[in-house]
C-alpha cells in the first residue's frame, strides 16, 4: 500500500469516527433532553411555583344559563348562584355613555329584534330582550320564557340588559369570567377600573380568543386572571409536543377551550352540518388538544381548565373524564343533578 493510499484510508476512517461521535454525541443530548423534559412535565413544581388561585370551578352557568333563563342578566345570574353555581360567565360591550353592558352581541338584532349596535345607544335607551332566543350552543332549540316573576319584579325586568358594575354588586364574592369582546380602549379601562374598584382581581378571569384583545387586558391589569387566546392556545399545543412546555413560563392562568366533539353531535341540525375538511379539522384538534396529561400538567402549575359549551350529560362526563377543571353550561340545574350523581368528579 502506498503512502497516499494510506493517508486516504486513514482520513476517511477518521472522518467515520468524527462522524459516528457526532451523532453518538446528538443522540446522548436528546435523550438527556426527552427525559428531563418529561420529567418536569410530570414534577412542574420543580422549576415552577404554583399559582394558588382564590377560587377553583366545577360548575359554570354560561351568560348565566342561557337555557333556562334571559342570558346575560341579574335574574339569570342570581338563579345560577341560587343553584349552587362556582362561576358566572359572561359577555360586556361599552355603550355610547361609556357604561359596561352585559351582552353578547355588539349588535341588538338577534338578542332584542332591535338593528342597532351598542355603541350607538344611550344605556337607558337600551331595548329590553325578546321573549324567545337562539340557543348557540344547542343547535335548533329555541328558548320560549315564560311570564315568571322573580322576587316580586316582572318580566320587563327579567329581559333588562345588565351592567357589569350591577352584577359586581350583587355577587361581591361569586367568581366572574369575562369575554371581553372588543379591543377597544375605553371598555378595556372602563372593566379595569370596576374590578379595582370592586377588588376583584382574584375573583375574575379576562380576556378574548383574540391576541391582541388579551395582551391589552393583560397589559392593562396584569393582576387580573388572564385566559387563553387562539394563539395562545396554539402556542401551548406546540410547546406541548416540542416538549418545551416545561420549562417556559405562563402568563395565563386559565385554559379555556371547546370540548371538539360538541361540533360532531347526531344532535345537531341539518343546518349546522360540518364539512369532511371541517369535520376532520375537529377531530385533529380534539386529538391534539384533548389530553389528560396536558390538562394534569397545568393543574399542578395551577392553571384551571374549563371545557365550553357543553349541554348534554354524555358531555359533562367526557369533559371531566379527561381531566378538566370545570365545565361551563347553558343548563346550570343539568350539570348540578350530573355532579350530584357523580360525586367522584368533585
Amino acid at each position: 500500500m502506498s503512502f497516499e493510499v494510506f493517508l486516504t484510508t486513514l482520513n476517511r476512517e477518521l472522518l467515520i469516527l468524527r462522524r459516528g461521535t457526532g451523532m453518538g454525541f446528538a443522540l446522548a443530548v436528546l435523550g438527556c433532553y426527552v427525559v428531563t423534559s418529561l420529567l418536569f412535565f410530570k414534577y412542574p413544581h420543580l422549576i415552577h411555583k404554583e399559582r394558588k388561585a382564590k377560587f377553583k370551578c366545577r360548575h359554570i352557568s354560561h351568560r348565566g344559563g342561557a337555557g333556562e333563563n334571559y342570558e346575560n342578566t341579574i335574574v339569570a345570574f342570581q338563579r345560577a348562584v341560587d343553584l349552587g353555581t362556582d362561576m358566572l360567565e359572561l359577555d360586556c360591550h361599552l355603550t355610547k355613555d361609556g357604561k359596561v353592558v352585559v351582552s353578547h352581541d355588539s349588535n341588538l338584532l338577534r338578542s332584542t329584534g332591535v338593528n342597532k349596535d351598542i355603541s350607538q345607544l344611550n344605556y337607558e335607551d337600551l331595548p329590553l330582550l325578546r321573549t324567545e332566543l337562539p340557543l348557540d350552543f344547542d343547535p335548533g332549540k329555541m328558548k320560549q320564557y315564560c311570564d315568571n316573576t322573580f322576587q316580586g319584579s316582572g318580566q320587563d325586568e327579567e329581559r333588562k340588559i345588565a351592567l357589569l358594575e350591577d352584577v359586581f354588586k350583587a355577587f361581591p364574592n361569586i367568581p366572574v369570567n369575562i369575554d371581553v369582546k372588543t379591543g377597544d380602549d375605553r371598555l378595556i379601562n372602563e372593566v379595569s377600573r370596576l374590578i379595582t374598584e370592586y377588588k376583584r382581581e382574584e375573583l375574575t378571569v379576562w380576556g378574548n380568543f383574540n391576541e391582541a384583545i388579551t395582551m391589552k387586558c393583560y397589559q392593562k391589569n396584569p393582576k387580573v386572571n388572564l385566559f387563553f387566546s387562539m394563539q395562545g392556545v396554539m402556542h401551548l399545543v406546540l410547546l406541548l409536543y416540542s416538549g418545551l412546555l416545561p420549562f417556559f413560563p405562563l402568563k395565563e392562568t386559565h385554559l379555556e377551550i371547546f370540548l371538539p366533539s360538541i361540533y360532531l353531535r347526531k344532535r345537531s341540525s341539518p343546518s349546522a352540518a360540518y364539512l369532511p375538511f371541517q369535520t376532520l379539522m375537529v377531530r385533529l384538534i380534539n386529538f391534539m388538544v384533548m389530553r389528560k396529561s396536558l390538562f394534569e400538567h397545568l393543574s399542578k402549575r395551577g392553571i384551571q381548565t374549563y371545557l365550553w359549551v357543553l349541554n348534554y350529560e354524555d358531555e359533562f362526563k367526557a369533559a371531566f373524564e379527561i381531566g378538566a377543571t370545570g365545565v361551563m353550561t347553558d343548563y346550570p340545574t343539568k350539570l348540578k343533578k350530573f355532579l350530584a350523581e357523580n360525586p367522584q368528579y368533585k
